[in-house]
């Protein structure tokens, strides 16, 4: 355990922007680990990876070629779950842990959005499914808020944000939908978030969700 931070910065590869050059790209995991990062007052270095064109240097640290990859103690650790797992335990302060308990509240909303958002049918349920998801999600808030663990951000609320702002942009765009107003708790969470300073510093800008979505949506 060390709460001290690192003397050099992380050297992080992320997501590459499509549309800008020089811009942070629309992957929700890098997002959640570079939030981590940024609500842990961690210093980074984030090197941009275009993934249309892996380099070479790149699938050297990481043969699978995936985003986010991070290097701490002298390894390149991918996956966004075990990267926020480590930074909690090396870094516990301030703390983001959410208790087991309500690790998994909101977990299913990202699935139900993809579904909704790739359907061709509007009969199909996808839809309905996602309401579902997001309503729960509104109720627990209402009930237990303004996060998922009460009062303080936690690892959880850095997971599904970014997610919530891609399910935002892109459903937006594509299927003219917006979260019902009846959802009071699930907007004033997704204004929480979204207006924080790691989460403005950290999106993706909305060109880029829109266009990292496209192949799923008309492919």
């Amino acid at each position: 355990m060390s709460s001290s931070p690192p003397s050099a910065p992380f050297e992080i590869c992320v997501k590459a922007s499509i549309t800008t050059p020089n811009k942070l790209g629309d992957c929700p995991f890098c997002q959640r680990v570079l939030l981590t990062l940024e609500e842990k007052h961690l210093p980074y270095d984030p090197k941009l990876v275009d993934l249309t064109n892996k380099p070479e240097w790149f699938l050297k640290i990481n043969a699978e070629g995936k985003v986010p990859v991070i290097k701490l103690d002298e390894k390149w650790v991918s996956d966004s779950d075990i990267i926020t797992q480590i930074l909690e335990e090396k870094y516990p302060s301030p703390p983001l842990v959410t208790p087991p308990e309500k690790a998994t509240v909101g977990s299913k909303i990202f699935s139900t959005f993809i579904g909704f958002l790739k359907s061709k049918d509007p009969n199909d349920g996808t839809e309905q499914a996602l309401l579902s998801e997001l309503s729960s999600f509104n109720d627990y808030l209402k009930e237990n808020g303004p996060f998922v663990n009460g009062k303080d951000i936690s690892a959880a609320d850095l997971s599904i944000g970014p997610k919530l702002y891609h399910l935002e942009i892109a459903l937006g765009h594509y299927k003219k939908w917006k979260v019902p107003d009846s959802l009071q708790s699930l907007k004033s969470y997704m204004k929480d978030i979204f207006s924080r300073e790691s989460f403005i510093k950290t999106r993706a800008q909305p060109q880029d969700v829109i266009e990292g979505w496209r192949p799923k949506v008309e492919g």
